[in-house]
């Protein structure tokens, strides 16, 4: 577990520390594009806050349950279903796109509205050619079940329960 925890931590600060964080700054250099309306900024603030809590917990979960890391080359050993999962299988991706979004509306700069449409371009193909035939591989049925009834990018309402499959 402790490796698992160290792992995650390592690719938490390599991988959305590079594209919520590093990225934005070489875009922005953190300095704001004139003077948004304080909605905007109270609403970025709410998003880049969201979007970091959901992150720790989706890291936590591959920890915890999963007993891995994210990062491809230490995966988990077994399938994170729960949590956040059980209502949108993507909910890490979802919550990095969430801060970026956060800072261009705090920041009032379109530049990171650009970066986010490349951004989810870009995961959206990694999922899909990448993550979802490899966990199809690695996990089969028990994978293919939740990836019907758990939406990718939209979450559901109701948590999805791998016990109850008509949820």
């Amino acid at each position: 577990m402790a490796r698992a925890a160290l792992g995650s931590l390592l690719f938490l600060l390599v991988a959305p520390g590079v594209v919520a964080g590093l990225v934005p700054w070489a875009l922005t250099r953190w300095e704001r594009d004139g003077d948004p309306p304080s909605a905007l900024v109270v609403a970025g603030v709410v998003l880049v806050t969201a979007g970091t809590g959901v992150l720790l917990h989706a890291f936590a979960r591959f920890v915890l349950e999963g007993v891995g890391t994210p990062a491809p080359v230490a995966p988990t050993q077994r399938l994170v279903i729960g949590g956040l999962y059980r209502h949108v299988r993507n909910p890490m991706y979802l919550a990095v796109g969430a801060i970026i979004a956060g800072q261009g509306l705090i920041l009032a700069r379109p530049v990171l509205g650009a970066y986010l449409v490349l951004f989810f371009a870009t995961v959206a193909t990694f999922v899909r050619f990448h993550e979802e035939p490899t966990l199809t591989r690695r996990f089969g049925a028990d994978y293919e079940a939740y990836r019907r009834a758990v939406p990718g990018w939209w979450p559901r309402r109701q948590p999805w329960s791998p016990r109850d499959p008509a949820a």
